[in-house]
C-alpha cells in the first residue's frame, strides 16, 4: 500500500488531509509535536475502514526528522510528502518575542527543509513521488502585522521554487500550495481574524487541494 507523510496532521488542515488521502486508499502517517491528537486522527480514520500510522515528531529538530524518516522508510512505502506543519504569530513586529521569531523560523522553514532533505534520496529511488508544501498566500504578498510569518512563507515560496528546477527531469514532482484564511485551531487565542465566518473551512481546502494536485508546480486557492 502506498503511504503519504503528512506533518501537523492532528488538526485542521493537516487531519483533513489526511482523511482524504486515507479516503482515496492510501496509508496516512501522521506527523506532528503531541501524540494525542495524532492517535485521536488515526482512531477517526480507522473507524472508517482506513489505515494510518502515528510517528510523534519535532520537525524543528534535525536529528530528530532524520531518525524517524529511517524508521518510516523502513516499514512503509512513501510516495508522497506533504510539508504541512506551521506556526503563526502576530502583530506589529515591536511586539513579537525573540522566542516567537525563532519559532516561527524553526517550523515554517527549517521544518520544512528538514523534512524535505530526509525523503528526498529515497523518492529519488522511485517510479515516481510527490513533495506538496503548504505555504498560503502569506507566500504571495505582504501583510500587515504578519512580518515575520510572511518572510518564513516567502522563504517556502522560494525553496519549492527551487526545488521543482533542481528536480526537473526527474521522478519528483514538487507542489506548492497558496490558500487563504481557513477557520482552524491556528487561530485558537489570536484577534488577528475578526471575522472568522469568511474563512473556509480545512475540509473545503483539503478537497480542492486532493482534487487539483497532479504534478503542477503550484495551486492558489483565494
Amino acid at each position: 500500500m502506498e503511504a503519504i507523510v503528512i506533518t501537523g496532521a492532528g488538526t485542521g488542515l493537516g487531519k483533513e488531509l489526511a482523511r482524504l488521502y486515507a479516503e482515496k486508499g492510501y496509508a496516512v502517517i501522521l506527523l506532528g509535536r503531541r501524540e494525542s491528537p495524532l492517535l485521536s486522527v488515526q482512531q477517526e480514520i480507522e473507524a472508517n475502514g482506513g489505515t494510518a500510522f502515528v510517528y510523534p515528531l519535532d520537525i524543528r529538530r534535525y536529528d530528530e526528522v532524520s531518525e524517524t524518516a529511517k524508521t518510516i522508510l523502513k516499514k512503509h512505502r512513501v510516495t508522497c510528502l506533504v510539508n504541512n506543519a506551521g506556526i503563526g504569530y502576530f502583530g506589529p513586529l515591536s511586539s513579537l518575542s525573540h522566542e516567537q521569531i525563532a519559532d516561527m523560523i524553526a517550523t515554517n522553514i527549517n521544518g520544512t527543509i528538514y523534512m524535505t532533505k530526509a525523503f528526498l534520496p529515497y523518492f529519488r529511488l522511485l517510479p515516481k513521488a510527490k513533495i506538496i508544501n503548504i505555504i498560503s498566500t502569506a507566500g504571495l504578498r505582504g501583510k500587515v502585522n504578519e512580518s515575520v510569518y510572511v518572510a518564513t512563507k516567502f522563504a517556502i515560496r522560494g525553496f519549492s521554487e527551487s526545488l521543482v528546477k533542481e528536480l526537473d527531469q526527474t521522478n519528483i514532482s514538487v507542489t506548492a500550495v497558496y490558500m487563504g484564511g481557513m477557520e482552524t485551531p491556528f487561530w485558537k487565542g489570536s484577534d488577528h481574524i475578526q471575522d472568522r465566518s469568511r474563512l473556509r473551512s480545512p475540509r473545503q481546502v483539503a478537497e480542492q487541494i486532493v482534487a487539483q494536485e497532479n504534478g503542477q508546480p503550484e495551486i492558489i486557492i483565494e
